[in-house]
């Protein structure tokens, strides 16, 4: 049988190799980021910071954690105003205990800047401050932090763009109570000293908050690991 080649199979017609890439172009065109890169940074390390404070304790609206970027957009446009970005939220077990989030902004931060910062704020009632940085802060201003009556932590924006505790391979880390750290060193006989150590300046310590003494589950994957738990004291 003779196969014939018409119109239809050339890449003139409508129904050919041109068409296809044709219609092709809208769906490609869906799968690239039409929006700005700032949008997006802003994006994902705002949403790394509202998960950081729920698992922190801190009450967190659900449309907080499911916004998309698409409506991170609609909100707060294609180059979001850093004032409007800031989070405000209040521990569960305790309301009046607020924590602030602050984005700063792109020139480097001197102690001038941490002054100015320290003025505005000083009518809010908080327990804590985080700063967001998208640029370096010198030794000056990092001393004039320790002038804050509460405690500040500090992270590059590139550090938030993924939840380090999401990894597949990052096992589960739970946050001791006082409580729960007393009845485990009794049980086992044990002193801080003597449990595994993990930084303060740890990734997963940063992430958490936590202060030195404070003791961390640690739980592993069978699949990876034989010894399943671990507790780690922070130092």
């Amino acid at each position: 049988m003779a196969t014939t080649f018409g119109n239809g199979g050339g890449s003139s017609g409508h129904g050919g190799i041109d068409g296809e890439v044709e219609d092709a172009r809208p769906c490609l065109k869906r799968l690239v980021d039409q929006g700005s890169v700032e949008s997006r940074k802003f994006y994902l390390a705002r949403k790394t910071a509202w998960e950081m404070l729920k698992d922190r304790g801190y009450k967190v609206a659900d449309s907080e954690l499911t916004r998309s970027l698409a409506e991170f957009r609609s909100d707060f446009g294609d180059k979001p105003e850093l004032e409007r970005l800031r989070i405000s939220a209040s521990l569960r077990s305790n309301p009046s205990k607020k924590i602030l989030v602050v984005f700063m902004g792109t020139d480097d931060i001197r102690k001038a800047t941490v002054r100015a910062l320290h003025c505005q704020i000083l009518k809010e009632s908080l327990s804590g401050l985080i700063l967001i940085l998208q640029s370096k802060m010198n030794s000056f201003a990092r001393k004039e932090l320790e002038s804050f009556p509460f405690k500040v932590e500090v992270f590059q924006i590139a550090d938030l763009y993924v939840n380090v505790t999401k990894h597949h391979l990052m096992p589960k880390h739970e946050v001791l109570t006082a409580e729960e750290k007393q009845k485990l060193l009794k049980k086992y006989q044990l002193e801080d000293k003597q449990l595994p150590q993990m930084l303060q300046t740890d990734a997963i310590a940063r992430y958490y908050g936590l202060e030195k003494g404070q003791v961390v589950k640690v739980t592993y994957s069978e699949e990876f690991f034989q010894l399943n738990e671990q507790y780690c004291c922070v130092v």
